[in-house]
């Protein structure tokens, strides 16, 4: 019979409504095999005392269900954001607040490339800084014998320099939705949604893909989880081929990396058909490991980009209402299609009418293919009101709410993007789960770090940067907060039999917390101090 071995901590809080709280936990096998007191196995057989973590709170491990596998292999290149964040391995980067400090950045860097190598920067937004936008001139000035490509901390946008755009061969007579041009008709550099950004990201060898596969990717990744608590994860909008399949399923085996992965295939550049043939292929493949077979649709694109699809009245400066990624006829059939081969759809909507078309695409390919259990998940869901939300529980569909826009993005949402009283109902936890919805909440890591405690932080304070509260009545409680990041966020992936909890038959996924998140005040849950991970029963300190 395989070892048991009983771990104690100070206090195991299970999210279990049948046994809340415990003091010990036993592990046989990667599972769960009993929880309680100190002798909780021993009708089991034999067992095998460890105390090493007894002074900590054990939490089932986080689930971070709208991130990307980039969050960790974006640290190879500059980082150019307004906040500041820690890298995969705890290296603090200061934030930069004006755009002379993030030119001074992108000079140092660009002296330690090779002669000719493109400057890739990422995390910035134009949105937090004052003066003129970001554009060429301000790249050329850093370097004219290269390309120069800034990502916005969105990754709907970029801005690139002129020798990038004379390499994508984007001219004054350039006639593209997304390459935004001056009152001279020159483009300015910026470039919005991924039509207008892939020629430059092919030319510089910039690939979505590339920075989310590889050995070093997927350990990156799974760097930037053990420091957040998170032993399940998603890369919500993968290119895998098969050689990239091949390497995950290695990789996620190894049982140091402690980490679960869920891809969803990319549902761009085929036909319905062939994508959801894909799918299925890839989902046969699975493991307890990898999970495969679910799809990413992108309709809109970022708010705080102007390029959102929203209702009326639009946008508070007049700009023009976003950009489809997806046109809508083709939302349609790609919904209906997913549906009738049995293929879970994550849908991206941050706009309201994105929102609103996807959620009549699923009610129609409902009708045609009923499939109940079948999960969809609405991906950000920031401008979803009572109504939205009411129809999402009607259709079964979850929603996954971005709520870490509240302190990244509020302050600009109220003063810049939608206006005070559409920024207080953004991402509205509370009214979700009164209307009886299935709900998760995310941070989009790489677009914003990943930390689900934050991200319960923010829904359960709903905080800007500036101490402002958007939305007081869209306040949840920590209990409603904690569920969302382990039960709630399973849910969405069809894991809540296997992960989220801390019940017998379940992988033994933990969190290995400094302090007792259930005890905390409201506006200290994001201090709580995460110490490691346990997956599958490997304990994984940091």
């Amino acid at each position: 019979m395989a070892d048991i071995t009983v771990y104690s901590a100070e206090k195991i809080v299970t999210m279990d409504p049948s046994l809340p709280e415990a003091t010990h936990v036993a592990v046989r096998e990667g599972k769960i095999l009993a929880v309680g007191g100190a002798n909780c196995a021993d009708q089991w057989g034999v067992v095998r005392h460890d105390d090493q973590l007894a002074g900590t709170i054990l939490m089932p491990g986080f689930v971070e269900g709208h991130a990307h596998m980039m969050a960790g292999k974006m640290w190879d290149f500059a980082y150019a954001g307004y906040h500041d964040r820690i890298d995969p391995k705890g290296v603090l980067h200061h934030g930069m607040t004006t755009i002379d400090a993030v030119m001074a950045r992108l000079g140092e860097y660009v002296r330690r490339l090779p002669p000719s190598q493109p400057l890739i920067a990422w995390g910035f937004d134009p949105i937090f800084l004052p003066g003129e936008r970001l554009n060429r001139s301000h790249l050329d000035s850093v370097a004219t014998d290269r390309p120069v490509v800034v990502l916005f901390s969105n990754f709907h946008l970029m801005c690139v320099n002129s020798a990038a755009l004379t390499l994508a061969e984007y001219r004054r007579d350039t006639d593209a939705e997304g390459v935004v041009k001056d009152p001279d008709a020159e483009p300015t550099g910026e470039l919005q949604e991924m039509a207008a950004m892939f020629p430059v990201m092919r030319r510089v060898g910039l690939d979505f893909r590339t920075l989310s596969q590889g050995e070093d990717a997927i350990r990156s990744y799974a760097a930037v989880c053990r420091r957040a608590g998170v032993t399940t994860v998603t890369d919500l909008y993968s290119g895998m081929e098969d050689e990239d399949l091949e390497t995950m399923l290695r990789v996620t085996n190894d049982p140091g990396l402690g980490l679960r992965i869920v891809p969803a295939l990319g549902a761009t550049g085929g036909l319905p058909d062939d994508i959801a043939k894909r799918a299925l292929s890839l989902k046969s493949r699975s493991t307890d490991k990898l999970r495969l077979g679910a799809v990413k649709i992108m309709t809109d694109g970022s708010i705080q980009g102007w390029t959102a699809r929203v209702k009326w009245p639009g946008y508070v400066g007049g700009q023009p209402n976003g950009i489809w990624n997806t046109a809508p006829a083709e939302i349609f059939r790609l919904c209906e299609v997913m549906q009738r081969e049995g293929v879970q759809m994550h849908i991206h909507v941050n706009g309201d009418e994105a929102a609103e078309v996807a959620l009549d695409a699923l009610e129609a390919a409902g009708r045609k293919h009923p499939w109940p259990g079948a999960r969809h998940v609405l991906q950000h869901c920031q401008m979803m009101g009572q109504d939205m939300f009411r129809r999402a529980a009607e259709l079964g569909a979850c929603t996954n709410i971005f709520s870490n826009h509240l302190w990244y993005f509020g302050d600009q949402h109220s003063a810049l993007t939608l206006g005070k009283a559409r920024a207080h109902r953004m991402n509205a936890a509370r009214t979700a789960l009164d209307e009886g919805a299935r709900v998760a909440i995310h941070s989009d890591a790489p677009v914003t770090p990943m930390s689900p405690l934050f991200t319960a932080w923010c829904a359960v304070n709903r905080q800007t940067m500036t101490g402002e509260i958007l939305g007081i009545k869209e306040k949840i409680t920590v209990a409603e907060a904690l569920h969302l990041i382990t039960m709630g966020a399973a849910y969405t992936l069809k894991l809540d039999s296997e992960i989220g909890s801390i019940t017998p038959g379940k992988c033994a996924d933990f969190a290995i917390l400094g302090e007792d998140p259930t005890q905390a005040e409201p506006d200290t849950l994001k201090d709580v101090e995460v110490l490691g991970t346990v997956s599958g029963g490997h304990v994984l300190l940091l």
